[in-house]
């Protein structure tokens, strides 16, 4: 991998970050400075995305800028381990306009898929569209998570009231006020506090 940082960059005011992916040095010039005028820092420049995830954590940039003739299987593949460690706004600039690469690429992470040359005057507008919908992918998938969380919660939750009504005879509403009163003197979550109940009913004696 060859990374090109631009330490004073690093270093300046703070402006939205570009980290560029691009084999092709004649291509990246012009890339380059369509970016810098543009207002965007551009702090490095790799020539693969082999060690992409590696340079996004200790680089930390707003964005990732690929320009490729098409996709390949391993960028795809790395854009993925990426997206799952440390999700950042993809733009991908290609000459591939083939259906199923742009879905894969969509699934592998990118934001922004841009078959063609790119008018300079619609850089700006491109990025910020890539941003706004990688915001709201992640503000979903937040939301899906969290709701994912609270089931499992719950799901915990009904066992230990399930066991506290069989050992004890308690209704459900009794069952739930014991654990609630219980959680709140030793401040525990109430759902930290069934997970204890169940492994106490089904530690072996």
């Amino acid at each position: 991998m060859l990374l090109d940082i631009n330490k004073n960059a690093l270093f300046g005011l703070h402006m939205l970050s570009v980290m560029l992916v691009d084999d092709d040095w004649l291509r990246v010039a012009p890339l380059k400075q369509l970016l810098i005028e543009a207002g965007y820092q551009v702090i490095a420049h790799l020539n693969s995305t082999a060690n992409l995830d590696d340079a996004v954590c200790e680089l930390r940039p707003d964005i990732v800028i690929i320009d490729t003739d098409s996709p390949s299987r391993d960028t795809l593949e790395n854009l993925c381990v990426m997206n799952q460690n440390v999700p950042k706004p993809i733009v991908m600039f290609t000459h591939d306009g083939d259906i199923k690469k742009m879905r894969e690429a969509i699934k592998a992470g990118v934001s922004a898929y841009v078959v063609g040359s790119l008018p300079s005057e619609s850089l700006t507008p491109v990025i910020n569209a890539a941003v706004i919908r990688f915001e709201e992918v992640k503000l979903l998938r937040d939301e899906l998570g969290q709701t994912k969380v609270k089931l499992a919660e719950r799901k915990v939750l009904e066992k230990a009231k399930g066991l506290l009504m069989k050992e004890h005879g308690f209704d459900e509403d009794h069952a739930y006020a014991m654990l609630r009163s219980i959680a709140m003197r030793q401040n525990k979550r109430i759902a930290d506090l069934a997970k204890d109940v169940i492994e106490m009913a089904t530690k072996p004696v």
